[in-house]
């Protein structure tokens, strides 16, 4: 029975970041931006301020800004905006753009439909690149009674380091197959 125990706490201790990852991505809990396939059909006539920050985090020799600090879209409207990188280092590098949206109760009502974010970003020596995000915010943010009075959002991108993908077998196991 103990051991059942501890396999349990073990095999619940595994599944905590997936599940806890799986909820933030579907409630917008902590920030946590929403991804829809399309825009949005109704679009407001109320303007929101949306401002960018963007870091790199140690280990990246990147340098990363938005090309506009801030916009200001009317609430529901589909608006793409861009993001300059660039590797300052003299090797490729791999990076993984990590986001919230602050403050964060409006994580929920914030909606990606395209962004630099979904996928890890490679980089050769010296590289720059003009990447965008495209997103609208949720029209139903001024009907909940904790974000209907937001008048400024601030969506927050830090890149942080990815290894590539690892060989399945080294060079020198190459070497010992071909003589066997």
């Amino acid at each position: 029975m103990c051991l059942s125990f501890v396999v349990g706490m073990g095999a619940m201790t595994a599944a905590a970041v997936p599940l806890y990852t799986l909820f933030c991505n579907v409630t917008g809990f902590n920030g946590t931006t929403q991804r829809v396939e399309q825009a949005s059909s109704v679009v407001l006539d109320k303007p929101i301020r949306v401002t960018f920050d963007a870091n790199v985090a140690s280990g990246l020799l990147w340098e990363f800004k938005p090309l506009q600090r801030e916009v200001d879209p009317k609430i529901g409207e589909t608006i793409e905006v861009k993001f300059h990188i660039e590797n300052k280092s003299n090797e490729a590098t791999r990076g993984q753009a990590i986001f919230n949206v602050s403050p964060v109760e409006a994580g929920a009502y914030f909606n990606k439909v395209q962004c630099f974010c979904f996928n890890e970003t490679d980089l050769a020596p010296g590289e720059k690149r003009d990447m965008s995000v495209v997103f609208y915010v949720d029209p139903d943010i001024t009907k909940a009674e904790e974000t209907k009075d937001i008048g400024t959002l601030t969506l927050s991108y830090t890149f942080y380091p990815r290894e590539g993908a690892k060989p399945v077998a080294s060079n020198a196991t190459k070497g010992v197959e071909k003589k066997l």
